[in-house]
């Protein structure tokens, strides 16, 4: 039987990976619908090549632009990312959730009730909306699988394991472009210097974010999230080949670690193909980088953002929300050059320590309505204390 799938930004680093694989395959899949927000030449190529019977294009003039391109073709043509509903009329097999930012949470939010699997890419929604989320997977009885290549490796090494056997998780990182480098150095550097990461090719924030370490910063709440450990759990090791993803220490002495190249088509594809014992081609054990793990702690004061971790609220919080938001922003500065690379996190931790943006630490999300609206106020504020 075709298995039915959805792609949410398919025309997305993860996306076109989860696309590819599909593609590879294509007799055994039935790709229900593609989304994007403005790349037309992609989606449509795509949807050619599987013959998929409906895209969705977010951004309005594009929308309209593909309209009069597929006006006397079969493929519907969908703008409003908020009302899959409509679309999706049955359960599908497998949803890959991997629109960016926080505007993937309602899409994801409603693929989980129209999904049988969902697999999840976009750490703003679980960062911000995670208990929203959980709710929705236990009601619906989706399971759910992190595309994350960390939460993919310990969502693997959990399989048949007890949580409370659990006595640390270790978290790696490559360290990024500037590992060991100077104060004085890292003043100097420009945005196309953060951008050239040593390992993995990703988008423009992510790559920053990797640089600053921001990103083990959400990938250790992510994790405390999806896993439902305290905090205290998770560690963080640098370690420069990124070829190991995650290390678990369980309370009887034994260690288990996960490996793979840096590619995300490995998570992707067992995500897709879960139990199926179905074999990826073209990757074999790198014995060279095995043999020279070369695992270490990271330097606090090359990785400042690090800190934040000592603020993170036990329970789910708006906090988290906040601190996504003042660091998407803060980012954005730093790539249109209005703000250095070290203001960063100079300016993150400082921020975060204000009442303004502390006070939300004792709230908890309940909508996405109110999500959106803190979200909205951080950016305005964060603008105004960082942009004069």
């Amino acid at each position: 039987m075709r298995k039915k799938i959805v792609i949410l930004g398919s025309t997305g680093s993860i996306g076109q990976i989860t696309f590819n694989i599909v593609k590879k395959n294509k007799k055994n899949f039935d790709v229900v619908l593609l989304t994007t927000n403005k790349n037309i030449k992609d989606i449509l190529k795509q949807a050619k090549e599987v013959k998929t019977k409906n895209i969705l294009i977010s951004n309005k003039f594009h929308y309209l632009k593909a309209k009069k391109i597929l006006k006397n073709k079969k493929i519907k043509v969908h703008n409003d990312i908020n009302s899959l509903n409509k679309i999706i009329k049955k359960k599908i097999d497998y949803t890959m959730c991997s629109i960016t930012g926080l505007a993937g949470l309602k899409p994801t939010l409603d693929s989980v009730k129209f999904s049988k699997r969902i697999a999840i890419a976009n750490k703003e929604a679980i960062i911000c909306g995670w208990n929203l989320i959980e709710k929705e997977i236990i009601k619906n009885k989706t399971q759910f699988i992190p595309i994350d290549s960390e939460h993919f490796s310990i969502w693997s090494l959990l399989i048949n394991e007890s949580k409370n056997n659990i006595d640390e998780i270790i978290l790696t990182a490559s360290g990024g472009p500037f590992l060991n480098k100077s104060n004085n150095f890292l003043n100097k550097v420009n945005p196309k210097d953060a951008l050239n990461h040593p390992n993995w090719k990703m988008g423009k924030k992510i790559s920053v974010d990797s640089a600053t370490m921001m990103n083990k910063v959400f990938e250790v709440i992510e994790a405390k999230k999806i896993f439902n450990l305290d905090a205290k759990k998770f560690k963080i090791l640098i370690h420069p080949k990124s070829y190991l993803h995650a290390i678990i220490k369980f309370k009887g002495g034994l260690i288990k670690f996960l490996a793979h190249d840096t590619n995300m088509e490995i998570p992707i594809f067992n995500s897709i193909y879960f139990n199926e014992n179905k074999k990826i081609k073209n990757f074999n054990i790198n014995l060279s980088k095995l043999n020279n793990l070369n695992l270490f702690k990271p330097n606090i004061n090359n990785f400042p953002v690090l800190k934040m971790l000592n603020k993170v609220p036990k329970s789910s919080s708006l906090f988290e929300c906040v601190l996504i938001t003042v660091n998407d922003e803060l980012v954005k500065y730093f790539l249109e050059m209005k703000i250095k690379y070290t203001d960063i996190s100079k300016n993150l931790l400082k921020l975060m320590n204000l009442e303004f943006f502390k006070k939300y630490s004792s709230k908890k999300p309940v909508s996405i309505k109110q999500i959106n609206k803190v979200a909205q106020e951080v950016r305005l504020k964060t603008k105004e204390l960082c942009i004069k």
